[in-house]
């Protein structure tokens, strides 16, 4: 009898301990439902990158040097420099510039280490193509400046501090 009165109170405490979970997810479940949603419906709404957000590199061929330190910083030897060096005025004069972006890994470094400043990086981030070699820009494509996405019109831009989850 003493078993038998054993077994039924703690098969009464493992009920009362499995609605006590229960009720606790409950309870979670009902928090979320009052938050906004987080989801971006992405060709009608984007998201406004942040301040250092490393994106396409734009390139301004007239500063250019031709000194290739972004050749000799770039861990992958990315950047291809073809210059010509003129001998009436023993200077360098650049030929052509070009960046493979299918490879690149955005690190940085040729833009940290110019010294001219021709190099910066911009906020866009769509570079999707179905051809890998579409990825690879010489100087015209690298001095194309990005249309910033607060200034189009036909998106709505949305602040990339969005709210953050609360841990519950």
């Amino acid at each position: 009898m003493f078993s038998m009165l054993t077994r039924f109170l703690n098969s009464g405490q493992q009920t009362i301990r499995a609605a006590r979970y229960i009720g606790q997810g409950f309870v979670i479940t009902l928090s979320h439902a009052n938050r906004l949603p987080v989801t971006i419906q992405y060709p009608y709404e984007k998201l406004i990158t942040s301040e250092r957000f490393r994106g396409r590199i734009h390139f301004e061929f007239d500063k250019c040097i031709a000194c290739e330190v972004c050749v000799r910083v770039c861990p992958i030897d990315l950047p291809v420099v073809d210059w010509k060096l003129q001998m009436d005025i023993r200077k360098k004069r650049l030929l052509n510039y070009s960046i493979d972006f299918g490879i690149c890994i955005f690190c940085g470094n040729c833009v940290e280490y110019c010294p001219t400043n021709c190099l910066s990086m911009s906020e866009e981030y769509e570079l999707s193509t179905y051809n890998r070699h579409e990825l690879n820009y010489n100087q015209i494509a690298l001095g194309r400046l990005p249309v910033s996405i607060i200034e189009d019109y036909t998106i709505r831009t949305i602040s990339s501090n969005l709210p953050q989850l609360n841990n519950v």
